[in-house]
């Protein structure tokens, strides 16, 4: 099997909605991005760290996905890290109410000897140094590197995030991201600067809109599916993360045009995250569940047309 190597927070959320709102649930961006790539056919393993106040069976729900968490640091005494946020009635904006780095704020990776030579590598949204930290530890250079990022790094550790960004072959960041990163409005523009940089691919999200994936002067847009019930975006970006990378992995096909079939994957499993709070409906899909709304996915961007 092939070998997908996760690097991310594994948290607790905070989450308030117009729709309710939760205690300290699972949440962090390895977390939803291993359960996204559980889906498919392949070995992966998360590197992060937690406190000793995290859980036990939030561990075993990431065994019971096949997950390997040897890399998963328990810090005694620690707390794990923790974030709280308000969703506004649009639900594309909020605003953070608690962070708090805890066992984060020390934070060194340390990549499992068996997957030190994992096939593809999926940076997920973290400081910068520590992404570059564990591309230092692979001992032989991965068939696909995706890194995830966000305007916090943009705003406090640009330098050390353009380092890493150099060394990726995918980055996949927000509309609003990619203008502020690129300096440029247009997407397509700002998609040109962001390849000048490094990555020969850029995936811009967009939310309820769906997503683009630009290479070189093509390009590909994947709609996002219109649901009746949207209850929680927290998580949806990093779940998306984990079907494009996890397929990918299990295909071992790194072109464009099978980057826009990971682009549908990774929208079909985010259309289920945001329809309970935080992992809630990841940990209850089923591959049935999944197989019914790629159907859907596909009559919904399939048409014939003479030109």
């Amino acid at each position: 099997m092939n070998k997908l190597l996760i690097v991310g927070t594994v948290a607790f959320d905070a989450i308030e909605t117009p729709f309710g709102k939760t205690d300290k649930i699972l949440g962090g961006a390895a977390t939803y991005i291993g359960l996204s790539a559980s889906f498919f056919n392949l070995q992966s393993a998360i590197v992060s760290v937690v406190g000793d106040d995290f859980p036990q069976e939030h561990l075993d729900l990431l065994t019971s996905r096949n997950i390997d968490i040897s890399g998963i640091e328990i810090v005694k005494g620690g707390k794990t890290f923790f974030w709280s946020g308000l969703y506004h009635n649009d639900l594309n904006s909020r605003d953070t109410l608690v962070t708090e780095l805890n066992v984060l704020a020390d934070f060194q990776p340390k990549v499992p000897q068996n997957f030190k030579d994992a096939d593809v590598v999926m940076l997920g949204n973290l400081h910068p140094l520590v992404q570059s930290s564990v591309l230092d530890q692979m001992e032989k250079k991965p068939k696909l590197v995706v890194l995830d990022t966000m305007n916090f790094w943009m705003d406090c550790a640009l330098p050390e995030l353009l380092d890493v960004i150099k060394r990726v072959d995918v980055i996949t960041i927000n509309d609003e991201e990619a203008r502020q990163l690129s300096g440029e409005y247009s997407l397509v523009k700002a998609a040109n600067k962001i390849q000048e940089l490094g990555p020969k691919y850029v995936v811009i999200k967009k939310g309820e809109h769906g997503a683009l994936l630009f290479h070189n002067r093509e390009v590909f847009f994947a709609p996002a599916l219109p649901l009746e019930d949207v209850f929680d975006p927290t998580g949806a970006g990093d779940t998306f993360a984990g079907g494009f990378s996890g397929f990918i992995a299990q295909s071992e096909n790194i072109s464009f045009g099978n980057m826009k079939n990971a682009i549908i994957y990774g929208s079909n499993l985010a259309s289920f995250c945001v329809e309970k709070f935080g992992t809630e409906r990841m940990q209850t899909l089923s591959k049935a569940e999944v197989a019914i709304r790629l159907q859907q996915f596909k009559s919904l961007t399939q048409f014939d047309i003479e030109i």
